[in-house]
């Protein structure tokens, strides 16, 4: 039975009207389709670009696929639906989903909004970068050793550390970067988030596909996708390449750490919330698969010009971005023209999402305080502002970046998921109950085959790649940087986050803030009248 918590009334009113006031307050997406294309945005960031192709290239090639799509089907795609029916039935940001699912469970919530408060940090970063590359492309001005002019010229890396020696060339962007997104993020969810989602989406994909056309039209491009797509079926056997797959479509869907919970918070009542997961859910997948494709038929290119193998060339994230693609863009007959695409496609993939992780956040103050947007969006978006300018506009800001995501990816992201996972399967028994809430409406009917996956499968792939990494990460430190920073930056932060969640927790929310489960308080309103 579900645990309806004390309501507080404002002298006059009704648990019901305060329910729905506060939900008018909070904003909502005009359509279902707006807050398609705004998951879609979530969902399609840089990791789908510069990570799948790789990923696949390296486990099978074209056998990644069966691996690749039963993760998505067991794993990715449920968690989805858990993250949306949380959301969409208690109609709050993560924090307050999770308090309404249960007041012990309100920790899971903040736990997720640390976690996005630090992405948000070092990914605008990246966003800063590539924004400048696409500047670059114009003049080629990494010249002929795009490895040297990134760690060199344009980062002007030092030793690893923190220091404050600003770098004009990262800061500018990033300021911009900040001011774009804190702009959008004070319009709100429609005039911001919607209405930024439903230009910039089709722009990403029109953009891509251009970017494919004119990377198949190389010489060498044949060479490349045959290198990605011909399978390895031996491969299969390998728990490697499975734990890669369920790895991947982990992050690429941006599921468990609160941003689809608060986006479907904001979608009306009676949403087909099923249908919309699978539209995303393929869609997302459908990107990676396209990405592929242009990134692998680019690197052909590159293979062949150079005359090496596709294994020298191919490699992934800020490698593949910022010195394989510089390098073929050297080479190639329409280099200009292939790095605006690409890495203009970087900067609108890498905006939508951003906006979403710092918009969890945003709403959970905003659940909390009783803040106004703008109120909550300057006080959230500021400070992240402030940190990130100073730790990743430095010389020592790709050391940040690279350690903080690290840690923050593995043992921040795929902990709290497996938590919230066995917590609301498990300890407080909630899947059911969201089971029968997405069916009400769905197109997409889910049976009990839903719930053991949320409570057996998907927990368990997870918690195999986490010991997995545990492991690794224990045995040899990474990337053997130091000690102090690892302690710090890397397993220091991932266990503050945890801990700050819960003590976040214990703050007391205003009066105002209704508590109750919205679902429960319409069905007593409907037995009252």
């Amino acid at each position: 039975m579900l645990d309806v918590v004390r309501r507080r009334r404002q002298p006059g009113g009704t648990v019901s009207q305060e329910l729905d006031h506060a939900e008018q307050q909070r904003g909502g997406f005009s359509s279902r389709k707006v807050f398609i294309l705004a998951a879609i945005g979530s969902a399609v960031g840089l990791g789908n670009i510069w990570r799948f192709p790789y990923v696949a290239y390296e486990n099978g090639g074209g056998a990644f696929i069966l691996p690749y799509l039963i993760a998505l089907l067991t794993a990715g795609l449920p968690f989805l639906l858990l993250d949306y029916g949380l959301g969409h039935r208690y109609r709050g940001s993560a924090p307050l989903s999770f308090r309404r699912a249960h007041r012990a469970a309100e920790g899971l919530g903040w736990w997720q909004v640390g976690i996005c408060f630090v992405i948000a940090v070092y990914y605008a970063a990246v966003i800063a970068w590539a924004a400048r590359y696409a500047l670059f492309s114009f003049d080629k001005a990494w010249g002929d050793d795009p490895e040297g002019f990134l760690f060199g010229s344009y980062l002007q890396a030092g030793d690893p550390g923190i220091g404050l020696d600003f770098v004009s060339g990262v800061t500018v962007p990033l300021v911009l970067v900040w001011v774009a997104v804190l702009t959008m993020m004070v319009l709100g969810v429609q005039k911001g988030i919607g209405i930024a989602s439903a230009i910039f989406i089709p722009i990403l994909f029109v953009a891509f596909i251009a970017l494919v056309v004119v990377a198949l039209t190389l010489d060498g491009a044949a060479t490349g996708l045959d290198a990605l797509f011909s399978p390895d079926w031996g491969a299969l056997t390998e728990t490697s390449v499975w734990i890669a797959a369920y790895g991947q479509i982990f992050f690429s869907l941006s599921v468990g750490f609160g941003i689809m919970i608060t986006y479907a918070s904001y979608v009306g009542r009676r949403s087909d919330m099923t249908g919309s997961g699978l539209v995303v859910g393929f869609a997302n997948s459908g990107f990676e698969l396209l990405a592929g494709i242009g990134v692998f038929a680019a690197l052909g290119f590159m293979a062949t010009a150079t005359g090496v193998g596709v294994d020298e060339v191919a490699t992934e994230g800020l490698g593949l971005a910022f010195i394989a693609f510089p390098a073929i863009i050297n080479e190639a007959p329409a280099g200009a023209l292939i790095g605006i695409l690409f890495f203009g496609s970087l900067v609108v993939a890498g905006v939508t999402s951003l906006v979403s992780v710092i918009e969890v956040v945003i709403s959970a103050v905003r659940d909390k305080f009783e803040m106004t947007r703008t109120g909550a969006s300057l006080a959230v978006g500021v400070p992240a502002a402030v940190i990130s300018i100073t730790l990743l506009g430095t010389t020592t800001g790709v050391y940040v970046l690279d350690i903080v995501d690290h840690f923050i990816n593995r043992f921040g992201i795929l902990l709290v998921a497996v938590a919230s996972m066995l917590a609301l399967a498990w300890v407080f028994r909630r899947t059911g109950l969201l089971r029968d809430h997405l069916n009400r409406d769905g197109s997409v009917q889910i049976g009990r085959t839903w719930e053991v996956l949320i409570g057996f499968v998907a927990p368990a792939a997870l918690v195999f790649i986490l010991v997995n990494e545990l492991i690794d990460n224990i045995r040899v430190p990474y990337e053997d940087y130091p000690t102090w920073m690892l302690n710090t930056l890397g397993w220091g932060l991932a266990a503050a986050v945890l801990v700050l969640g819960f003590v976040a927790a214990r703050l007391p929310w205003r009066a105002s803030t209704p508590l109750d489960d919205p679902e429960v308080v319409a069905a007593q309103d409907e037995r009252s009248s």
